[in-house]
């Protein structure tokens, strides 16, 4: 598979959780988890959202433009889907912080969230400097 089918992969299954996460948090209902109540914990947490606005909403914004991004003309569409997903990456590393350390729990939806956006930057790194 090539890097854009990867990439298209990969968004799609980040816009699956974060569409999922979203879901919840408008549904007001618990997210499905294993063990625990992390998953809970983390939903409802202050950091939960930022400006009012839900991080799932954010989440899913942000896997929904890097798979618009694969529409685009090479180049631009390129670099779109790398400083998307290097943002996304940042803010995924912050808001695991925020779990392990603020919290003191961890969302296994937010982790799952967190791994697909690492590899995203990975793969849109690599189209980026081809």
């Amino acid at each position: 598979m090539s890097l854009r089918g990867v990439t298209a992969a990969l968004a799609l299954a980040g816009v699956g959780i974060a569409g999922y996460l979203t879901w919840v948090h408008y549904a007001g209902i618990d997210p499905v988890c294993v063990g625990g109540g992390g998953c809970e914990r983390v939903q409802t947490s202050p950091w939960a959202e930022l400006a009012g606005v839900p991080v799932a909403v954010l989440g899913l914004a942000a896997y929904a433009t890097i798979l618009a991004s694969l529409a685009l003309p090479d180049q631009p569409g390129r670099s779109l889907a790398a400083f998307m997903s290097l943002v996304g990456f940042g803010f995924s590393a912050w808001l695991t912080y925020v779990e392990l350390v603020k919290i003191d729990a961890v969302c296994q939806w937010c982790v799952a969230s967190a791994v697909v956006m690492t590899a995203l930057a990975a793969v849109s790194l690599a189209r980026a400097v081809r």
